[in-house]
């Protein structure tokens, strides 16, 4: 009977729903929250494996727990929005990547929370849903090109959002 339960607790594991997600050990940049008027529309962390943020080197994940419902739609338009800022809008439609994101994200709501996990290879998105600790894999592994446009959103220095931006990547008053 022991050896029966041991043998179900690795295989429940051994799944990839149970699996460990690859930035569970990794040091936080920096964390900061975004607020549209009174509201708080998400908590975001930055993190990398030595809790360091250096542009171009991977791999980094960009944590995102949601605070209110905001359906895919909406996710798909703050994203056109912000790539139309940042000059990045003709290389999205070129590419379809706005049509592709649009499928892959869920609708979001309180608790539930998307990371973007960034590699040299790319960058591939989890979701959590809410009063979940289990993240999976959702759509297919974007390219590098991809990586960079997601991530300059936040990351960038030409960022909308420039004091999130220094939050995340930890900066401090000399940087």
């Amino acid at each position: 009977m022991k050896r029966l339960l041991m043998l179900t607790v690795a295989l429940l594991f051994s799944f990839p729903a149970f699996a460990a997600t690859p930035w569970d050990n990794w040091r936080q940049v920096g964390h900061a929250t975004l607020s549209w008027g009174p509201f708080d529309v998400y908590d975001s962390q930055l993190l990398t494996p030595e809790g360091h943020y250096q542009a171009q080197k991977w791999p980094q994940a960009l944590v995102i727990n949601y605070l209110r419902s905001i359906d895919r739609e909406e996710l798909t338009k703050a994203t056109e929005e912000q790539w139309q800022a940042l000059g990045l809008l003709e290389q999205a439609r070129k590419n379809d990547w706005l049509n592709s994101v649009e499928k892959t994200w869920p609708d979001v709501s309180n608790g539930s929370g998307i990371v973007f996990l960034a590699n040299e290879n790319g960058g591939q998105f989890y979701s959590r849903a809410p009063n979940s600790v289990l993240f999976q894999a959702i759509g297919e592994p974007f390219t590098p090109a991809f990586r960079d446009a997601f991530l300059a959103i936040w990351l960038s220095p030409a960022t909308q959002y420039p004091d999130l931006r220094s939050k995340l990547i930890g900066a401090t008053a000399s940087d």
